[in-house]
């Protein structure tokens, strides 16, 4: 007899569940303090801009709210995707612009229709395990290049590219602003590199920047699609991802990808296939939202906050882990990326943190190849300054019962 179990797809066989996901379940137990998932602060949320910008969505654009939409979303809120990109020195058309359930979304889409099984892409080692998942449903072989403190190592990348016996790539999956795990930003001359070198082996850069705004030391770094003028022939080759979850709320599942026509026309088929399209509702609200100002007004109240956590998880690594761990400390984002001195893994690690209820993220889970097993991500975004210097405090004692 047939077992409809069986039928399940193999690439989703071995899949896997999130760990983040999973750690975050712990978020309930009393007295945990979770420096593992990557939210905002909840009590950072602008609760009344969003439900002010909610009722004007719904009191004058009720068609638009709630009836079907335009696949590559609401002109309003494209052009506001626009305006707020021109803002940081990037510009595009509001016609480039393909509003997405969240930038996750964009990626999947860009997979699926410029990557055929057997392809090849490229990825930081370490990077994001949506994309990772993403990229091995999809078959595609994955390579990696190493991370340093100024984002992803560009003459690696060179070194690989040249090498004869490595497969063509057809796309390059980066997060060059506070990236996720590792907090590192690229500089501008590695950024132009990066361009450069698209343009000499053609291969796509996707660029995803959910992370840029929350810059709270420090200069701002222009996206790489916004040096596309500086490289000439780039422009065809770089797509850029970008999200509202972080600076408005991840609740609204709604991210934007920004790209030239011929990769764009595609990606609106695939997702007529996904969804139709994006929430009318939840795009009208946004678009009201930056409309209003409350992005440009609200922000430095997030940035702040992560000042400050971000502030109290380098003083109480400095007095708890100094010895041990060695840190990454970032100049904005959600995230700092840390190694065991010792090279003990952060998984032996982390069943004794639990005891001591705090939880992180093993860092092995953020590589495609060559696993660091010694490395960990922590999160500063949602616990308070307190709960930073106690989390810190108790993976310090974590690892002393390790060692015991």
């Amino acid at each position: 007899m047939r077992d409809p179990a069986s039928f399940i797809a193999p690439a989703y066989l071995n899949i896997g569940e999130s760990l983040v996901r999973e750690l975050s379940k712990l978020m309930s137990v009393p007295g945990m303090v979770s420096l593992a998932g990557g939210y905002p602060g909840p009590e950072l949320f602008d609760r009344d801009g969003v439900r002010e910008a909610a009722d004007a969505a719904l009191r004058d654009m009720p068609v638009a709210c709630l009836q079907y939409g335009p696949t590559d979303g609401l002109p309003g809120v494209r052009e506001a995707v626009a305006k707020l990109l021109a803002a940081r020195g990037t510009r595009c058309s509001p016609d480039d612009v393909l509003m997405t359930g969240g930038s996750q979304q964009g990626f999947d889409l860009l997979v699926r229709t410029l990557l055929a099984p057997g392809d090849t892409a490229i990825v930081e080692r370490p990077t994001y395990t949506g994309p990772l998942r993403v990229l091995k449903v999809a078959g595609v072989r994955t390579l990696t290049v190493g991370v340093d403190a100024h984002g992803l190592d560009v003459e690696e990348l060179e070194a690989l590219l040249r090498d004869p016996a490595t497969p063509r790539p057809k796309l390059l999956y980066v997060v060059p602003t506070f990236a996720n795990p590792s907090g590192a930003t690229m500089p501008r001359a590695r950024r132009l590199k990066l361009l450069a070198l698209a343009v000499e082996h053609g291969f796509v850069i996707v660029e995803d920047d959910p992370y840029g705004q929350l810059r709270f030391d420090g200069e701002h770094e222009p996206h790489v699609a916004g040096l596309v003028d500086e490289v000439p022939g780039s422009k065809q080759w770089v797509v850029h991802l970008g999200s509202f979850s972080k600076v408005i709320a991840p609740g609204l599942r709604l991210g934007y990808t920004v790209a030239p026509p011929d990769i764009r026309r595609p990606c609106v088929l695939a997702k007529q296939l996904d969804d139709i399209s994006s929430p009318g509702f939840t795009q009208a609200t946004v678009q009201r939202y930056l409309a209003a100002g409350r992005l440009d007004a609200h922000l430095p109240t997030i940035l702040g906050a992560y000042r400050e956590r971000a502030g109290a998880m380098r003083d109480a690594i400095a007095q708890h882990l100094a010895d041990r761990v060695d840190f990454n400390i970032p100049q904005g984002g959600m995230f700092m990326w840390g190694r065991l001195r010792d090279g003990t893994s952060t998984r032996t690690l982390l069943p004794h943190a639990i005891e001591e209820k705090v939880t992180f993220v093993p860092g092995d889970i953020y590589y495609a190849d060559r696993a660091d097993a010694a490395t960990m991500r922590l999160s500063f975004s949602t616990p308070s300054p307190e709960q930073v210097r106690e989390g810190v405090a108790r993976i310090g004692r974590a690892i002393a019962r390790m060692h015991a």
